[in-house]
């Protein structure tokens, strides 16, 4: 049987599989983005107000967390690979429907069902990993998933605003479908299935231990990180664009698109999280990225040359994607035995948080000043700083794994 299995592995195309778990998860994650740059553009079309337009994406957010407490113990019984394929073809559908209403209520109901749906790779994706990938590979392989958890934050705003610029706003959710049902089909012919999965799992067992990850110190400080964590990063994006556009720089949306793609280069940094973490510690990792992230993000409003903000902004952009990696590692490690259901909480948490985002960035534009508004951005994301700096390690050295 071992030999069997190590056989298996041999014939494994690993960096094959990276590229495509890569690709899945940076084309996923840009649903959730996608409607940063077209609030106002609903708020236009639809006569809502900016909140309720921002819902859009709060909505996603939600049900996609929502979904994160669910998938990962499905997927225990009925096999990773079979939910991340179904959850692309709900995904292919769903995007289809979207840009098919004409109705704002009825965007907001299926973005609410686009999140769950696309739920079933984040959670699935990273336990496969850990089952698929021998050790000394699974580090690049989840920092590789992260970059494109990462990178989605970009190239989705990116892609929405250059596309609802030229063809509108339904184009966008037209092409989404398209992409989501090829990828389905490379899921489909070329990621070999689990080895393991056990068809008499109960799907409810997982859920009733919940609560036994919330009587561990550590585990609730890093959900405590994980909370503000993406929240900072999706009302940084929100307040960007109008602090853009403003009478500082006067920048058109295709300026803004260039400024945005810049920031791309901050998350290249994500594949080398594991051996920046064997050399400094996965601790040290995790409070040098929030700082990092938060020197950025106070900075914003207080520069008036475009040039330095678009370096800040990629200083601010590597804080989060070095602090991303370094999270999950020491989620799983803190977890142990409740490793799974420790990394589904987080990842409820983790994008619970995005669908505060786009809300408090709104309200913190209302103080009218615009440096007051990153300032109080970063205040909120030095909580997290304050609660990875209260984390002691549980073992006598750190392992990213």
């Amino acid at each position: 049987m071992k030999q069997a299995i190590l056989a298996n592995n041999a014939s494994r195309n690993y960096t094959f599989m990276t590229i495509i778990l890569c690709w899945s998860g940076m084309v996923i994650m840009s649903s959730l983005y996608v409607t940063i740059p077209l609030i106002p553009l609903f708020s236009d079309v639809f006569g809502v107000s900016s909140t309720q337009a921002a819902a859009a994406g709060s909505i996603f957010s939600l049900g996609f967390a929502i979904g994160c407490l669910i998938y990962g113990a499905v997927s225990e019984k009925y096999g990773r690979k079979n939910v991340i394929f179904i959850g692309l073809i709900v995904l292919t559908f769903i995007s289809l429907f979207i840009g098919m209403v004409r109705d704002f209520s009825w965007i907001i109901v299926l973005r609410g069902l686009q999140g769950a749906a696309a739920a079933t790779f984040s959670p699935v994706a990273l336990a496969y990993t850990v089952e698929m990938y021998p050790a000394q590979k699974r580090v690049t392989a989840i920092g590789f998933i992260t970059t494109g958890f990462m990178v989605a934050g970009i190239v989705g705003q990116v892609m929405s605003g250059i596309i609802s610029q030229y063809y509108g706003w339904n184009s966008i959710f037209y092409l989404l479908a398209a992409v989501y049902s090829i990828t389905a089909v490379l899921v489909l012919k070329f990621l070999p299935k689990a080895d393991f999965h056990d068809a008499n799992s109960s799907i409810l067992e997982p859920i009733r231990n919940i609560r036994k990850v919330f009587t561990r110190k550590n585990l609730l400080l890093a959900y405590l990180v994980a909370l503000v964590l993406l929240m900072s990063f999706v009302s940084m994006s929100t307040a960007l664009g109008t602090y853009l556009s403003g009478s500082t720089f006067g920048l058109s949306q295709q300026e803004i698109l260039y400024v945005r793609s810049v920031g791309v280069i901050g998350m290249l940094i994500s594949p080398f999280a594991g051996l920046l973490a064997e050399r400094f510690g996965t601790l040290k990792l995790l409070r040098g990225g929030l700082l990092l992230a938060i020197l950025g993000l106070a900075s914003f409003g207080l520069i008036s040359s475009l040039t330095l903000l678009v370096a800040m902004s990629v200083i601010f952009n590597a804080g989060i994607a070095l602090v991303g990696p370094a999270l999950i590692t020491l989620v799983g490690q803190f977890g142990g035995q409740l490793r799974g259901i420790a990394v589904s909480v987080y990842t409820f948490i983790l994008f619970a948080g995005t669908s505060l985002g786009p809300i408090i960035a709104i309200q913190c534009m209302r103080t009218d000043s615009i440096s007051l508004t990153f300032i109080l951005l970063a205040l909120v994301l030095g909580i997290g700083f304050g609660a990875a700096c209260l984390i002691r390690n549980e073992t006598p050295k750190e392992v990213v794994s």
